[in-house]
C-alpha cells in the first residue's frame, strides 16, 4: 500500500481509503441493517492489507454503519483514522453536538479523527457559522478533543466550495473526481495548495466505472478492468491524497488494493486517450448520477438513479442491448418503476445534490431505452 502527508493535519493515509456507505445489510426484527459479521471481515481484510482510512456517517446503512466501523475497530488500537459525517442543515448548535455524541457511541471510540460536515454548502456554511451554531459547536469538541480535525464533504458549485475553503476553519475535503466528472479539478488544486487533505468520493462514478467497456479499455490497454482504469485516473492527479472505494467483499478490497499499490504516472498516450474519451462524452454530463440515492423514495416507486445507470449503460459505454434488456426486466419485476409513471412532483430533484434536472432527465430515458 502507498501512504501520502494529507495535507497539513500530520497524518499519513493510505492511498486507498474505505468507504462504508455500502456495506452488506441483512434483515432483523423487520429492518435492514448492517451485516455485522460480514462487514467486520471485509473491514478487518482491508486494514491487514494497509488501509488506514475509513468513512463513514451518521446516516449510512439505515443508521448502522457507524456501528459496523465500530466493531470492526477493535483491536486496530490507533491505528486507523476515522472518518464521519453530519449535516448542519436546519440544525442548531446543540442538535448538531447531540448528532456527534451518538457517532462516538456508536463508534465506540473516544474521539473522532475527521469529523465531516455533510454535504454543506455555501448557504448552510454562512448559518452554521452563527453564535451558538455548529461551527461554536464543532470548535469546542475540537478543544475537548472529541475531534481531532474538521473536515467537509460537498456537491455544490466549485466557486463556492473554493469560498468555503478560504474560510480556514477546515482541514481536509471531500469531494467528487472521476474521469466522467473532472469539474472539481480547479478544486483540488487550490485545495492541495492551502494545505488541505483531498480525499475524493465516487472514483468509480458510483460503480458505473466498473462495467465492462470497450472505450475505457481502449484508454489503458494494459489494465485488467474498467475500474483500475478509473482509479489509475484518479490516483494519477498528485494532488488527491485518498480515493474511497466501498468494497463489498474480500476479493474487493485485494483487488482494489493491488491497483493502489501499483498506480504511478499515467503515460502521454494514456493522458491524449482520457483527453479524447471525455471530450467525446461530454454532452453526457449533465446526466451524471453518482447513484447517492438521495432522490428516493419517489413516490410512484421510480428507481430513478437505476434509469439513469441504465441510461448511461446505453449511450457512454456503448451497451445498448445490455441497457434494454435490464431495462425490459425492471419494468417486468415492478409495475410502476417506469419512468413514465413519473408525476413530475419535484421531490426527487429538492434532494438532488447534484441539482440534476430528474423530471426531464427520466422523460428522455425512458425514449432511449425502449
Amino acid at each position: 500500500m502507498k501512504y501520502t502527508e494529507f495535507g497539513d493535519t500530520g497524518v499519513k493515509v493510505s492511498k486507498l481509503g474505505f468507504g462504508a456507505l455500502h456495506l452488506p445489510m441483512t434483515e432483523v426484527n423487520g429492518k435492514e441493517v448492517v451485516d455485522y459479521e460480514k462487514a467486520t471481515k471485509i473491514m478487518n481484510k482491508a486494514f491487514e492489507l494497509g488501509i488506514n482510512y475509513v468513512d463513514t456517517a451518521y446516516g449510512y446503512c439505515n443508521e448502522t454503519s457507524e456501528i459496523a466501523v465500530g466493531k470492526a475497530l477493535k483491536n486496530w488500537n490507533d491505528n486507523i483514522y476515522v472518518a464521519t459525517k453530519n449535516s448542519v442543515k436546519n440544525k442548531s448548535g446543540s442538535e448538531w453536538r447531540e448528532k456527534l455524541e451518538i457517532s462516538l457511541q456508536r463508534l465506540d471510540i473516544e474521539y473522532i479523527d475527521f469529523f465531516h460536515v455533510w454535504d454543506l454548502d455555501w448557504e448552510q456554511y454562512q448559518n452554521m457559522n452563527v453564535e451558538g451554531g455548529p461551527l461554536t459547536e464543532a470548535y469546542r469538541a475540537l478543544e475537548e478533543g472529541l475531534i481531532n480535525h474538521l473536515s467537509f464533504s460537498t456537491h455544490d458549485e466549485p466557486d463556492n466550495i473554493l469560498k468555503i475553503i478560504d474560510t480556514g476553519y477546515f482541514e481536509s475535503i471531500l469531494l467528487q473526481y472521476n474521469i466522467l466528472d473532472r469539474s472539481n479539478e480547479k478544486v483540488i488544486d487550490y485545495a492541495h495548495d492551502k494545505g488541505l487533505g483531498v480525499a475524493v468520493m465516487g472514483p468509480v462514478g458510483g460503480g458505473k466505472l466498473a462495467a465492462p467497456s470497450t472505450k475505457l479499455k481502449s484508454m489503458m490497454p494494459e489494465a485488467n478492468s474498467s475500474v483500475e482504469t478509473a482509479l489509475k485516473f484518479v490516483w494519477a492527479n498528485k494532488k488527491v491524497d485518498i480515493a474511497l472505494s466501498g468494497m463489498k467483499n474480500a476479493k474487493m478490497v485485494k483487488e482494489n488494493v493491488k491497483i493502489a499499490t501499483e498506480a504511478g504516472d499515467l503515460s502521454l498516450d494514456e493522458k491524449e486517450r482520457i483527453e479524447a474519451m471525455v471530450e467525446e462524452n461530454k454532452k453526457m454530463l449533465d446526466l451524471y448520477c453518482t447513484g447517492c440515492e438521495y432522490c428516493l423514495p419517489c413516490p410512484q416507486g421510480i428507481n430513478i438513479p437505476e434509469i439513469f445507470e441504465l441510461r448511461n449503460y446505453y449511450e457512454v459505454y456503448g451497451l445498448k442491448e445490455h441497457a434494454r434488456e435490464k431495462f425490459i426486466k425492471l419494468l417486468e419485476d415492478a409495475e410502476k418503476t417506469s419512468p413514465d409513471h413519473c408525476i413530475e412532483c419535484g421531490q426527487c430533484e429538492e434532494k438532488c445534490p447534484q441539482n440534476l434536472k430528474i423530471i426531464k432527465k427520466l422523460k428522455e430515458s425512458s425514449m432511449v431505452l425502449k
